[in-house]
């Protein structure tokens, strides 16, 4: 028997908890549409590295007829999981549900080695834990202040280490100071809606300035918000990689708590927490006590340029003289078909002028934690987005999620080019502020 493979059950390899659905499989028609969407296979153009492959691998494992082995586990571990793909189907496969439910079977029934079981578990422990994500940032605010980074940089250090720590160094943001969300923030004219805010993890550690704007901004518009900051993580990120349990617990605890703000809708500034919560529905689906809950609250949750396009503005856009190259975030484009939304709240600016980067269907190479356990794949991905703006000229980069924000500012760094990379909602609160373009950087 081959290492590491599961007991074989009436789920072929698979465990009985939720194996990925044959149903969900068999509407896949093999017509390749899917391939020129797929980053991975534009990569290598290995078929069992493509959505229509890694399907097959599924169906083989349910048969019966693949083992869990290191093999069959590499090609679902270089999926970045951005659902491109379905945005591609003729056919409506739901490749989302299909690669969580694999993901999940892996890392019930699959041994990692000792090296990458430990890394995966300083992820987690680290980037879904908001309180240790602050100690962190204190550490990295010594390390980059001292001028220690900067040294072991122009030494060339990292070149030395694996490419994963090396890849950690790369994407470090410059740490500044915190923006603080208070609890409640007052609507600043007519109040039209009182809303909860999901603050995030990394989000509220290293890009606090991204809440405090999204505060402002809807309170110009007429909005009451509300922060609960007691809120944990979403389990987004869990839940992408598979550890299904540890992004059920999350969950209850953020319906339990925006439950108890008393909010009409949920707003949230980060597409891959976004395109999660409006999951908790079909993650929480066995839970009697939640799933029904967990049905209605998701029908509550809007991205913030979502929800502002829903929103008749009110609060007066002064001009903003910049160009900017919008980058689609895989998680609000693919899997929460939020497209046109934040380019129609840019349009509203006046003197911005919006430049549309090429290939804008494929992701960047952030994707939750891939490019730290996919370093290698990732980088040629940022390479490839980087390459496609930097034509473009643009004074700004503007997107809507932290993780593209860090893989797009190591990107455009390794070309030279001091770019500032931003999210959408910080171009509306200068506009709306009336601050000069240098306060984007």
């Amino acid at each position: 028997m081959a290492d590491n493979f599961s007991q074989h059950n009436s789920q072929g390899a698979f465990d009985a908890h939720h194996p990925p659905a044959l149903e969900l499989m068999d509407k896949c028609v093999h017509c390749g549409f899917c391939l020129p969407a797929c980053p991975t296979y534009m990569l290598w153009g290995e078929e069992m590295d493509s959505p229509r492959g890694r399907i097959y691998l599924m169906k083989l494992a349910l048969e019966g007829k693949a083992e869990i082995n290191t093999t069959w586990v590499s090609h679902f571990d270089s999926c970045l999981g951005c659902v491109s793909c379905m945005t591609a189907c003729p056919s409506g496969v739901d490749y989302g549900k299909l690669i969580e439910a694999t993901r999940s079977q892996i890392e019930r029934n699959f041994r990692r080695t000792g090296a990458e079981k430990l890394h995966r578990w300083l992820l987690f422990q680290a980037f879904t834990r908001p309180q240790r994500l602050h100690i962190l940032r204190s550490l990295l605010l010594a390390y980059q202040k001292s001028g220690l980074q900067a040294g072991l940089r122009a030494a060339g250090f990292f070149r030395l280490l694996p490419k994963r720590l090396a890849a950690m160094d790369s994407l470090l943001p410059p740490v500044g100071l915190v923006e603080k969300v208070p609890e409640v923030t007052s609507a600043r004219a007519a109040k039209r809606k009182r809303v909860g805010l999901l603050l995030g993890c990394v989000q509220r550690t290293f890009f606090s300035p991204v809440n405090a704007a999204t505060a402002r901004v809807l309170a110009a518009e007429g909005c009451e918000v509300v922060a609960p900051p007691e809120q944990t993580c979403c389990g987004a990120l869990c839940v992408h990689s598979g550890e299904e349990a540890v992004a059920q617990k999350f969950a209850r605890s953020i319906i339990d708590t925006f439950e108890k703000a008393h909010v009409e809708e949920i707003v949230i500034n980060a597409a891959g927490c976004g395109s999660a919560i409006k999951e908790y529905g079909h993650l929480l689906r066995d839970d009697a006590a939640y799933a029904e809950r967990a049905r209605r609250f998701s029908e509550r949750c809007k991205d913030i340029s979502e929800f502002l396009a829903g929103l008749p503005p009110q609060a007066e856009r002064k001009p903003l003289p910049v160009r900017v190259a919008f980058h689609d975030a895989c998680h609000l484009q693919h899997a929460q078909g939020v497209r046109e939304q934040p380019r129609s709240l840019l349009r509203q600016i006046p003197e911005l002028q919006l430049a549309e980067i090429p290939e804008a269907a494929i992701c960047c190479g952030s994707a939750g934690i891939y490019n730290l356990v996919q370093p290698g794949a990732a980088t040629e991905l940022g390479d490839r987005k980087g390459n496609l703006i930097a034509p473009l000229t643009p004074d700004v980069v503007a997107t809507g999620n932290p993780g593209c924000i860090l893989q797009l500012q190591a990107s455009l760094s390794k070309l030279g080019l001091k770019i500032p990379v931003v999210h959408t909602v910080q171009l509306l609160d200068a506009s709306i502020q009336g601050l000069p373009p240098k306060s984007l950087r």
